[in-house]
């Protein structure tokens, strides 16, 4: 409609005929050839608007902020923001101006602390097995022990809702102070799932003797039939009790050296999270339920899923050397 008003007055009509034949008021035609006369197009430009409170310098502060102090809340960070920049600001301001910093608040992925000690050990750990190839890592049977407990009641974190139900019985995140729980031991290599024992409470150094005669020989036997292996498992009180290393001596099993707090360095642990997740879209309702869906999950891990796990340790250690040490991804 515009380009049809310009092109009319361009060829000497006057504004009272093209708004007649066009069936405009003769306000709006003289308002779009007056713009075309000044900036010689037809786009209407962009109105300015009400500024922001917060012009380009105050989003470079309050990013460097957001940056230096992760885990502040917008409460903090909109406190600290009113005293700095000596403004009336809203928690919703400070939401909306974060935003623009290309920034969001995310939840933190739980990770083992670290202290300096165990980063050192860690990169050191790291660096002296950079070496070796993915078959030498295809060579070692992991092991690890894991905690799974019955989901119930247990439906999130957020619920749809009005304002007005809030106090409404079915929008309540319901939970059990003590669920049941099985305690899991497994191992895993390259060429495929060991054995999984499953019971209930803690275990001690005993106990676990008992389950490496009982699950661990057999399932080196029948992963690898007879080639040499290397036995991995954590730096946990009944791992590294003297009666267990004297009997992991007698039995001339070769065990890999592991530094503490490093469960992002084995595979086993990502296999773990694949079965909790499964247990979190099942949702067992029973303990004996957890664990028949617990030994369906494991014996439903692809042996091509243990190669890529098992193939990423010299990534995990690039990292970790790369972090000096500290906590990855994995």
């Amino acid at each position: 409609m515009r380009r049809k008003i310009v092109e009319q007055y361009q060829k000497g009509v006057s504004q009272r005929k093209i708004a007649k034949s066009l069936k405009l008021s003769s306000s709006t035609v003289h308002n779009i050839i007056q713009r075309f006369r000044e900036s010689g197009t037809i786009s209407v430009c962009k109105g300015q608007g009400r500024k922001t409170i917060l012009d380009a310098r105050d989003l470079r502060a309050l990013r460097q902020h957001c940056i230096t102090y992760r885990n502040a809340t917008v409460m903090e960070i909109t406190t600290w923001a009113q005293e700095y920049f000596q403004k009336t600001l809203s928690v919703n301001t400070i939401h909306r101006a974060i935003r623009r910093c290309r920034l969001k608040l995310y939840r933190s992925k739980k990770k083992p602390y670290l202290n300096m000690i165990q980063k050192r050990r860690r990169f050191l750990w790291a660096k002296a097995h950079l070496k070796w190839t993915v078959a030498k890592w295809k060579t070692v049977l992991w092991s690890d022990e894991s905690k799974f407990e019955v989901l119930f009641g247990k439906l999130g974190r957020h619920v749809i809702r009005t304002k007005e139900d809030k106090d409404n019985p079915s929008c309540y995140q319901r939970s059990v102070q003590k669920p049941a729980s099985l305690m899991v031991w497994g191992c895993m290599s390259a060429c495929g799932m060991g054995s999984l024992h499953i019971w209930k409470g803690t275990i001690n150094a005993e106990r676990y003797i008992q389950v490496l005669e009982q699950h661990m020989l057999p399932s080196r036997r029948r992963l690898f039939q007879g080639r040499p292996c290397i036995f991995q498992h954590d730096n946990a009180r009944p791992h590294t009790a003297s009666i267990t290393t004297s009997w992991l001596r007698r039995r001339r099993i070769r065990v890999l050296k592991w530094p503490a707090c490093s469960p992002d360095l084995s595979p086993i642990e990502n296999i773990w999270r694949i079965i909790k997740r499964k247990m979190r879209q099942r949702r067992p309702k029973t303990v004996e339920q957890l664990e028949a869906c617990i030994r369906q999950e494991w014996n439903n891990i692809p042996i091509p899923k243990l190669e890529q796990l098992v193939s990423s340790v010299p990534r995990r250690l690039q990292t970790v050397i790369k972090r000096r040490g500290d906590a990855t991804q994995w």
